[in-house]
């Protein structure tokens, strides 16, 4: 699909003045929350003569608890979207031969419903099955081997009910972390981290419960998304936020969110097997390969927008979060 360049949106931009001039549609119900959710990026400037350049950016999509809307996409190069072929994550990839020293500015804007789990409607639950992909190791979540089989080892032996194995697995994750972020290390999903330093944010505490779930038999998946503010005025989200979803049979794909119950340990029951409407979801899985362009090693995860110039991996990149009710 082709996307809008700046010298194409004058139709959005007298939809978005429509949208502004009508009240937003307020969620129901506890059971969800709509709101407007906008994604920009800035990236560069390009160095002069630099080439090829690639930009990937996460686009939000429906699930089985999110209707997405999409209001705008505002990009200064063209750009069109695809699906990557493992996960079916979409994005945007904008590409050009060589940067001229520009800085490309993008924005994408969303009207989103989410929805609560488990949903009134049970119909609406998650039930595409697991893939041998939801079982198998990541470069940075091992499923033997030291740390993982003497951590297997002492959790729910004997215990075969795949909810009981979970639930005392998610336990085990908060028992023995704290979620805080300090000094360097923290932050990349390492479940060898998450061992021995026993800290760490979001994707630390998931990145240890995937490790030992699929070492047990339990397929799990690593979803990305942002946080959503209860807040009735817009508010900048400050990053982004991870959970994992995991797989029971007769009931599909169940929720947990350890991170947010160690930082909230009156939510912990509340967080496993259930999840508020208080998120977006972007991007599901790890070790992503995008497309054949990508020339760089596979992303560890995919939230922020992803650069390669010459091939190589570039990090200038600055974003925005803003949420509206």
């Amino acid at each position: 699909m082709q996307i809008r360049s700046l010298s194409t949106i004058a139709l959005t931009a007298a939809a978005l003045a429509a949208t502004a001039a009508s009240p937003p549609a307020a969620a129901t119900s506890a059971d969800s929350r709509s709101f407007t959710f906008q994604y920009s990026a800035e990236i560069g400037p390009l160095p002069d003569g630099a080439g090829p350049v690639d930009i990937y950016v996460p686009i939000a999509r429906d699930t089985a608890l999110q209707r997405v809307e999409r209001l705008a996409t505002t990009t200064s190069i063209p750009g069109e979207e695809a699906e990557d072929p493992v996960y079916g994550n979409r994005f945007w990839h904008g590409h050009l031969d060589a940067g001229h020293g520009e800085t490309v500015s993008l924005t994408f804007t969303y009207r989103v419903t989410r929805h609560a789990f488990p949903p009134p409607d049970t119909a609406s639950r998650s039930a595409d099955p697991p893939r041998p992909v939801d079982l198998a190791p990541n470069a940075r979540v091992p499923i033997s081997g030291e740390p993982v089989d003497g951590i297997v080892a002492e959790i729910a032996p004997g215990q075969d009910d795949p909810l009981a194995v979970s639930r005392a697995i998610y336990d085990y994750v908060i028992d023995h972390m704290e979620y805080k972020k300090v000094g360097t290390g923290w932050g990349n999903g390492d479940t060898f981290w998450a061992c021995s330093a026993g800290y760490g944010n979001c994707t630390d505490f998931h990145s240890l419960y995937l490790s030992l779930a699929r070492a047990r038999g339990i397929p799990a998946r690593f979803v990305m998304g942002f946080p959503i503010p209860d807040a009735d005025h817009e508010v900048e989200v400050q990053g982004y936020h991870c959970w994992v979803e995991f797989y029971v049979d007769g009931r599909g794909w169940l929720p947990l969110d350890a991170s947010e119950a160690d930082k909230h340990p009156d939510r912990r029951d509340a967080l496993f097997g259930a999840q508020p409407p208080d998120r977006v979801e972007f991007t599901v899985g790890r070790d992503l390969v995008l497309d054949a362009h990508q020339q760089g090693p596979p992303l560890n995860y995919f939230i922020y927008p992803y650069v390669e110039v010459g091939g190589e991996p570039d990090d200038q990149v600055r974003t925005r979060f803003l949420v509206q009710p």
